[in-house]
C-alpha cells in the first residue's frame, strides 16, 4: 500500500506542477534525478500525447506485426509519466492497453499469438514487465485477482520456454529446438523481476539458470555475445542489456560485472557514436541508461543530460521520432522510458 500511495501522491504533484520545476512534499521523487530541462518535458508531454492518439480502438499499437510487444512496450511509456489505470492523463490508455493484452493471453500462459508472431518471447516479457507494474496500482480487486492468475501462469510458461543453457530465443525451447540468444533473454529476465517484485512466485533457478547463461556468452573483452550457440564476438547492446538484467536480479557483486560494465562504457559511454549500437542505438541506450542510472547521480546526470539532449533534439513537431528501426511506435516509446526514467515511479527502473 506504501508504494501505490507514494505513486499516486507523486502523480498529484507532478499533475500541479509547471514542467521542469522541483517539487515538495511526496513528489520529491520526480526532482531527485537532479533539476530537469523544461524542454526534457515538453518533449515527453508532446511524446505520450503522440502514443495516446495513435493506439487503436482495440486498444493496440503495432509495428511490423508485433502487436503484443509494441502495445506493452507503449503502456509502459505511458505508465512512466506516473499515469494508472485510474489515475492521470493517460488512465484510459493504459487501461485500453491491459485489456487488449488481456485478449491475448494463452491457455499455457503465453502471453502473445504464435500463429502470428515467430518472435513471440520478446511480447510475453515485455508484458510480463508491462502488467507486472500495473498490478501494484490496480484497485479492481476482480481484475487485480486476473492480472495475478495471468502473471502467475506467465512465469510458469517463461519456466518451461527456457532453454537447457539458461537463455531463451524467439520462441520457447521446444517451438525453437532450444535456440536462444542474448536479448530475448535479457527480456525475459526483466519481465520475471517485474512479477516477482509485484508479489508472483518466481522460483529462483529460473534466474540463477538466466544468470549462469549470461556468464557463459561472455567473452574475455567484458563482452556478451550473441548465442551460447553462436559465440562470435561481443555485441555492446546485448551486454548493456545484459547489465540491466543482472542489476534487476540483485547481482550487483558478480565478478563478471566489473568487466562488463568496462567493455560497455568504451562502447558507449559517448553516444554520438552510432556505430558502436551497430544499427540498435534505441534498443542500446534503453538498457544502457539504465545501467548507468544504477551508478548513481554524479555518473548519471552528465551522461542524462547528453542523452536526453539528443533525443529531444531528433524529435518531430508532432512528438514521435519517425520511422526508425521497427517503426515509430517502438522509437518513440523506447524514448520515452529513457525520458522518464529518473521520474522513479516504476519499481523495475528504480536503483
Amino acid at each position: 500500500m506504501g508504494l501505490i500511495q507514494s505513486r499516486r501522491d507523486c502523480l498529484r504533484a507532478g499533475l500541479a506542477l509547471a514542467s521542469g520545476g522541483w517539487i515538495a512534499g511526496a513528489g520529491n521523487r520526480i526532482a531527485r534525478g537532479g533539476r530537469r530541462d523544461p524542454n526534457w518535458e515538453i518533449a515527453i508531454d508532446r511524446g505520450l500525447k503522440w502514443v495516446a492518439r495513435t493506439q487503436s480502438q482495440l486498444g493496440h499499437w503495432t509495428a511490423q506485426n508485433y502487436p503484443t510487444a509494441m502495445t506493452a512496450l507503449a503502456g509502459t511509456a505511458l505508465t512512466c509519466s506516473g499515469s494508472t489505470t485510474t489515475q492521470g492523463p493517460f488512465a484510459k490508455n493504459i487501461r485500453k492497453s491491459v485489456d487488449y493484452l488481456m485478449t491475448k493471453v494463452r491457455g499455457n500462459g503465453l502471453i502473445g499469438d504464435p500463429g502470428s508472431d515467430h518472435q513471440y518471447t520478446y511480447g510475453h516479457g515485455f508484458s510480463m514487465l508491462f502488467l507486472s507494474q500495473v498490478l501494484g496500482e490496480e484497485e479492481d480487486e476482480d481484475r487485480r485477482k486476473e492480472l495475478v492468475e495471468v502473471l502467475t501462469k506467465a512465469v510458469e510458461f517463461s519456466a518451461r520456454a527456457q532453454t537447457a543453457s539458461g537463455g531463451w530465443g524467439y520462441m520457447s525451447a521446444k517451438d525453437g529446438n532450444n535456440f536462444d540468444e542474448g536479448s530475448t533473454t535479457i527480456t525475459q529476465v526483466q519481465g520475471l523481476r517485474g512479477c516477482r517484485n509485484a508479489g508472483i512466485p518466481v522460483p529462483s533457478e529460473i534466474i540463477e539458470k538466466a544468470k549462469e547463461y549470461i556468464y557463459s556468452c561472455k567473452n574475455s573483452d567484458g563482452g556478451i555475445s550473441y548465442s551460447s550457440r553462436n559465440r562470435g564476438t561481443s555485441r555492446p547492446a546485448i551486454t548493456a542489456a545484459a547489465l540491466a538484467a543482472l542489476y534487476n536480479a540483485g547481482d550487483h557483486d558478480s565478478k563478471h560485472v566489473p568487466d562488463m560494465l568496462k567493455y560497455s562504457r568504451q562502447s558507449l559511454h559517448n553516444i554520438t557514436d552510432q556505430a558502436a549500437a551497430f544499427g540498435h542505438w534505441h534498443y542500446t541506450y534503453l538498457y544502457y541508461s539504465q545501467v548507468i542510472y544504477r551508478q548513481g547521480p554524479s555518473e548519471w546526470e552528465p551522461f542524462r543530460d547528453k542523452l536526453y539532449s539528443r533525443i529531444v533534439s531528433e524529435q518531430k513537431p508532432d512528438g514521435n521520432w519517425g520511422e526508425q528501426q521497427i517503426g515509430p511506435i517502438y522509437i518513440a516509446s523506447c524514448n520515452l522510458i529513457m525520458l522518464q526514467l529518473d521520474k522513479g515511479f516504476l519499481p523495475i527502473y528504480q536503483r
